[in-house]
């Protein structure tokens, strides 16, 4: 009963392939009725656990609609364009242009907005430069794999792990182990950069390896070997400072300053003539191409220039400068340093006047809270706003903006408001008077999973989290689901809770290599509807090694090296 659920999602996701905003209503009703039938939670508790999901959806969505206003922005006035002609100048070389663009590109992308957009949107550019669309969208996809944990600006820790966590009881097991909630989270978090840094930093050389392998004229991977160097070197350059990032700074950063460094270095290095291959490898003649390689839109026609809007009325996207182009985003970072680094601008912003509160929800002991003005939509949108001077954009410009964010939001809207709201009712469905003593649905699934996998668990932890993002296309909802449903398991089985969420973390990072609404958006965008299965057949290889080394991390560190931790 307590899976009915997550398999009723699953059947209508994967098997079926119905929508999110189809599937997950039912699954929230299936939910409250397992909780009313099988764990006996009065009918306030059960709305009341439906609200506190809805107050968090919104918090997820206050974020999500900054994040995609300040691309949609950058993309209206140009600027987006010109930030990618300057990695495309460094070098014409196909393998040197999926480093600098499908992972350092993406990767930022993703710390930034996140909820499937990099794919989305760089895929189409790698389109535009001349890359066949099939390839465009598996190395847009692959790239990006490492920065997915922290996606846009931390929400999924943040909101993913932190705050069901808060919840239904977990806190104060955190709390006895020494920590608070957000603390722990961020722990968390620098594991999650820790497994990811130690597996991850090939995924520039893997990304390159699948392109020119299945998209050769011949299928070698001896041009993947000529440009290893620099391949690694990047993947080091961005899981440096990613790694840092993650430990000594916050949560939400850590995409940002691994691609934000991490690019500026390797693009540095490759201007200055280092690290490039000494033969130029490109696709083969666009005749030879088998027809699954493209689709209704053909290689280079989206390309050249575009037009940002000025004061004296156009101008190409060539005669802005990179740092203008980059500027909304750096003042970003900034803003978002200085509201969680300075105290005093800290405590401010999180004062009660500018935070959304309901306590004792329907005379229940749960409430949720939203300060607005300390997520990081806020902070998005202000950017965005400030964009707008900044490009000297018209008003046809600025609604068109506004209008394309207002579209996208609505499917995730849907599907986010039903999914975490099936999630609170399960996390809290042991917290009401009368509950059974097994605990809540949660509690349960995970007592059994500890108990059939035993002493192995660590190895299949992150497959656990993949498995979430594969049925629901987002991180942040794979952690909001089995978060709490891992650090159980990880109790009941005496492991180190941090390294088993850790892993859950990095599992809900790379299940988006197949889930299908990412998959099903990347290929729209390049025209080759149709193409899912195929793109999710090869993403099982990448897929198939990142699982295989996050298990063998997972069990050397929850038994051999760090086994001591809480």
């Amino acid at each position: 009963m307590a899976a009915l659920p997550l398999l009723l999602a699953g059947v209508l996701l994967v098997g079926f392939l119905w929508p999110a905003t189809r599937a997950m209503p039912l699954a929230w009703l299936s939910a409250l009725g397992v909780g009313y039938v099988a764990w006996d939670m009065p009918t306030n508790w059960l709305f009341a656990g439906s609200i506190v999901g809805v107050m968090t959806a919104v918090e997820i969505l206050w974020i999500v609609f900054g994040a995609l206003l300040l691309l949609y922005t950058l993309m209206e006035a140009g600027a987006f364009d010109r930030i990618n002609e300057g990695f495309a100048a460094v070098s014409d070389d196909r393998r040197v242009q999926i480093v600098l663009i499908a992972f350092f590109l993406a990767t930022f992308i993703e710390g930034a907005a996140g909820f499937g957009t990099p794919a989305a949107v760089v895929a189409p550019l790698m389109l535009g430069l001349g890359f066949p669309a099939l390839a465009a969208v598996i190395a847009a996809i692959i790239g990006h794999i490492i920065a997915v944990t922290y996606g846009a600006v931390g929400t999924p820790i943040v909101v993913g792990i932190r705050d069901p966590l808060s919840a239904a009881g977990f806190g104060e097991a955190i709390q006895a182990g020494g920590f608070t909630v957000t603390e722990y989270s961020n722990q968390v978090a620098a594991w999650a950069a820790t497994y990811h840094a130690l597996v991850g930093f090939v995924m520039p050389l893997f990304a390159v390896a699948m392109v020119v392998y299945f998209f050769g004229e011949d299928r070698s991977l001896k041009p993947a070997w000529e440009v290893a160097p620099l391949c690694l070197f990047a993947g080091i350059s961005f899981a440096v400072p990613y790694w840092l990032s993650a430990w000594f700074v916050t949560a939400e950063f850590p995409s940002l300053i691994g691609s934000m460094v991490g690019g500026a270095i390797v693009t540095s290095v490759v201007r200055a003539g280092y690290l490039l291959p000494e033969s130029h490898w490109d696709f083969p003649p666009r005749e030879e191409w088998p027809d699954h390689w493209v689709g209704t839109i053909e290689p280079g026609q989206n390309g050249g220039s575009k037009t940002a809007a000025t004061d004296g009325g156009t101008a190409t996207a060539s005669e802005m400068s990179l740092l203008k182009a980059w500027s909304p985003y750096v003042i970003l970072v900034v803003l978002l340093v200085v509201t969680r680094a300075v105290d005093p601008v800290s405590a401010f912003i999180n004062r009660s006047w500018f935070v959304v509160s309901w306590d004792r929800i329907l005379g229940t002991t749960l409430g949720n809270s939203i300060a607005w003005m300390n997520v990081p939509g806020f902070w998005l949108i202000v950017s965005a706003v400030l964009a707008i001077p900044i490009f000297g954009m018209s008003s046809e410009k600025v609604s068109s903006a506004w209008g394309e964010t207002a579209r996208k939001i609505v499917a995730p809207f849907i599907a986010l408001i039903f999914v975490i709201a099936m999630v609170q009712v399960m996390l809290n469905s042991g917290a009401h008077p009368g509950a059974p003593e097994a605990g809540s649905m949660i509690v349960v699934l995970a007592t059994i999973t500890a108990d059939f996998l035993g002493p192995i668990y660590p190895f299949f932890a992150a497959l656990i989290g993949a498995l979430g993002a594969a049925m629901a296309g987002s991180n942040t909802v794979s952690n909001i689901t089995f978060g709490g449903f891992q650090f159980e398991a990880a109790q009941q089985l005496g492991l180190p809770t941090q390294i088993i969420v850790g892993a859950q973390a990095v599992g809900g990072a790379i299940g988006n290599l197949v889930a299908v609404h990412n998959v099903v958006a990347a290929v729209a965008t390049v025209g080759i509807v149709g193409q899912e299965g195929r793109v999710m057949r090869y993403n099982l290889i990448p897929l198939t090694y990142y699982a295989l080394g996050v298990g063998v991390l997972g069990m050397l560190f929850s038994y051999v090296l760090f086994s001591g931790l809480f």
